[in-house]
């Protein structure tokens, strides 16, 4: 399946594929050094939640509080005040997905990137759960976009200046995750319901614990910035080959993130069609090593920063497929004064933003004709 393959109406999987996101024809694209990336799954709840049920009932009281421990939360709600979208009540839920390409600590030798203890959302998106919870739609943000951040405070109290036509990936680096979601509701007009970001290395340590995530590609793929090396055919991809994969721009197509984005997407669809053959649930070890890597990776809004709330959240999202998930990339264009960064294409933009409000599938013409990376159909 192809990044970026979706259906644009969830319901209907078998409609044809939705024209892409990201970048022009060959030379245009943002062309910047890779930063690094790690791309993540929201499955990682759905291994938290089977750990407590499977070893829960075995009588081991000790794993609710071992991965409670564990997660890592920020109290989104309090920080960002009254000052939001209006929550809409219609059985749908919004949730921003983060991760941050700091390379200090751990992360570090993983390579890319500068360890100086800063961090920017290397990749951001929103997952829309419709209601019922049996189909989602998946909208990606390039962080090469350029949109105005507004006045935002962070988790320590600190309050940051608007800024306009910066990257969108600066609101992470500037207020930290509050900032982040912050931007993201000014952009859309949408209430974020939950926040998860995870972890550089966690990502590498799950796809190994998982045993590896199957994928064909289409073409080689070479990019010594993301140590990967693949040539076409199918790989079972171990963590260091996932991880070279999610954050390779240079390895394949032109070069941009817009096309990175598709090969993002098109793992992650892989990864989600794969994780119910793991048959970890017959291995009550090696799923508590799941669910123990899972809840050190991630960092959640703090009504996600239990165990107890994590396992209802994802119970709420185990009956998703891939072939319900529609995955776009937000309406862009390039900006003419520089091919290195894209705006919002805002009419195309608008069309999602109030499908997504009114709990409705992404119309096709809210893609059409827009930026496109080059890296559609190049993993399957």
């Amino acid at each position: 399946m192809s990044a970026e393959s979706n259906p644009l109406d969830p319901a209907k999987p078998g409609t044809p594929q939705a024209p892409g996101v990201p970048g022009a024809p060959g030379k245009r694209g943002s062309r910047r050094k890779p930063r690094g990336k790690h791309s993540r799954a929201l499955l990682v709840t759905a291994w938290i939640a089977a750990a407590i049920v499977v070893l829960g009932g075995t009588g081991l009281g000790y794993v609710y509080f071992k991965l409670n421990g564990n997660i890592k939360s920020v109290d989104i709600n309090q920080v960002l005040g009254t000052d939001r979208p209006t929550n809409v009540d219609n059985g749908s839920e919004d949730i921003l997905v983060l991760g941050s390409d700091t390379r200090s600590g751990a992360n570090k030798k993983l390579g890319g990137g500068a360890d100086d203890g800063s961090a920017r959302s290397d990749t951001a998106m929103i997952v829309h759960v419709y209601e019922g919870h049996k189909k989602a739609s998946v909208v990606s943000i390039p962080r090469d976009t350029l949109v105005d951040r507004p006045l935002c405070t962070d988790a320590k109290g600190v309050t940051h200046d608007p800024a306009s036509g910066v990257m969108f990936n600066s609101a992470y680096s500037t207020g930290g995750a509050a900032c982040a979601v912050k931007t993201v509701e000014s952009l859309t007009g949408i209430r974020m319901d939950h926040y998860i970001e995870v972890d550089f290395t966690g990502f590498q340590k799950l796809v190994d614990e998982l045993g590896g995530v199957q994928v064909t590609t289409t073409k080689d793929i070479k990019d010594s910035d993301s140590h990967l090396n693949l040539k076409a055919g199918t790989h079972k991809l171990n963590g260091v080959q996932a991880l070279g994969l999610v954050r390779t721009r240079h390895g394949v197509g032109d070069g941009s993130d817009l096309g990175r984005i598709q090969l993002q997407q098109a793992f992650i669809k892989a990864l989600v069609d794969q994780i119910k053959d793991v048959g970890v649930l017959s291995n009550p070890k090696k799923l508590f090593d799941l669910a123990d890597t899972a809840t050190k990776a991630v960092t959640t809004d703090s009504d996600l920063g239990s165990v107890r709330s994590l396992t209802s959240f994802a119970t709420g999202l185990k009956s998703i497929s891939s072939a319900h998930m529609t995955m776009i990339t937000m309406p862009v264009e390039y900006d003419p004064a520089n091919p290195n960064r894209v705006i919002v294409d805002k009419a195309k933009a608008r069309l999602v933003w109030n499908a997504l409000k009114a709990d409705r599938p992404i119309p096709a013409a809210a893609t059409k004709g827009t930026a496109k990376g080059d890296a559609a159909g190049v993993v399957s």
